[in-house]
C-alpha cells in the first residue's frame, strides 16, 4: 500500500530545509512532501550521490542541492555550515533522519561487541547532534526554526533491531528533550518515533514481515515512508506549540 501525501499549497515558500539521510527511505519521503510545500531542500547523503542527484532532479521547484553529510565528521559538518551560511544565510527545518543499525537478537552479546555498540551510538546519536551543533546558528537566524530527529518506538519500548539501537534512539529522545528547554523559543525541537517503517534500512527485513506485524496492531496497516514524512511537514506546519515532545507513528503498534 503507498499512502500518497496531500497536493502542496506552497506553505513553505522560502523555507531553507536539510534533510539528512534524505536520498532514500524516510528522508526521501520528506524531501519530496517539503518541496511540495514549496522548501527549498539541502538533500545529504552519505555515500548516496547518485540517488540524491537523482531525487534532486526530480523535485517541484529551484534551488535544490544535494551535500554529503556523513554523521561521524564534525568537520565535514561545519564545513556545511560554512557552505550552508554563503549559499542561504539561515536554515528553518533541519531533519535528523540519517542512521545506521544492524539486526543482531537481543540475547546474542557476542555479536554485538563493544565497539559496536559504541558505534552505534556515536553515529545515530552523537552524529544528530554534531551536525545539530554545527548548523545551530544558521537555525536560530530563522526566528522559528524547527528541529526533527527521527527516533523509533524502540527507544521506549526496547525491542528493535539491536539493543543499542534502542539504546541510541532512547538517548536521541532525551537529547531533544533538553535542546527544546535550551533554545525555545526560537527553535523547536521534536522527535518521531515510527514502528518499522517499509524501507531498505534494516537488512533482512521483508514486507511480509512487515505486514504481519501490522496485522496485530489496533490500525493493522504497516508504517509508510510517507506517513513518517507527512508527520514531519505537520511538525512546521501545525504542530506550532509543540517541542521536546515525542510523536508516535505506529498505527498502535506500542498499545
Amino acid at each position: 500500500m503507498t499512502v500518497q501525501t496531500e497536493q502542496g499549497q506552497g506553505r513553505l515558500q522560502g523555507y531553507v530545509v536539510v534533510v539528512t539521510g534524505g536520498s532514500s527511505g524516510i528522508g526521501a519521503a520528506i524531501v519530496r512532501a517539503f518541496a511540495e510545500e514549496g522548501a527549498i531542500l539541502v538533500i545529504g547523503y552519505n555515500q548516496g550521490n547518485e540517488r540524491a542527484e537523482a531525487l534532486r532532479a526530480s523535485l517541484p521547484g529551484k534551488g535544490h542541492v544535494a551535500r554529503q553529510i556523513p554523521l561521524d565528521d564534525a568537520e565535514a559538518h561545519e564545513s556545511l555550515f560554512r557552505d550552508l551560511e554563503r549559499d542561504f544565510g539561515k536554515i528553518d527545518v533541519l531533519v535528523n533522519s540519517a542512521g545506521y543499525t544492524k539486526r543482531i537478537a537481543h540475547k546474542n552479546l557476542a555479536e554485538l561487541s563493544s565497539a559496536l555498540f559504541n558505534e552505534m551510538l556515536a553515529i545515530n546519536v552523537g552524529g544528530p547532534y554534531s551536525v545539530t551543533r554545527a548548523l545551530i546558528g544558521l537555525l536560530e537566524r530563522s526566528g522559528s526554526a524547527t528541529v526533527i530527529n527521527i527516533s523509533s518506538v524502540s527507544g521506549f519500548t526496547g525491542l528493535g533491531s539491536n539493543i543499542a539501537y534502542c539504546a541510541a534512539k532512547a538517548a536521541l529522545d532525551t537529547m531533544t528533550v533538553s535542546l527544546a528547554r535550551a533554545f525555545g523559543p526560537d527553535i523547536r525541537f521534536l522527535s518521531l518515533a515510527p514502528a518499522a517503517v517499509d524501507t531498505g534500512f534494516v537488512t533482512g527485513r521483508s514486507r511480509e514481515e512487515l505486514e504481519k506485524k501490522a496485522a496485530q496492531t489496533p490500525l493493522g496497516r504497516v508504517v509508510e515512508p510517507e506517513d513518517v514524512a507527512l508527520a514531519a511537514l505537520a511538525c512546521v506546519t501545525h504542530l506550532r506549540t509543540a517541542t521536546g515532545t515525542r510523536i508516535v507513528i505506529d498505527g498502535g503498534h506500542t498499545l
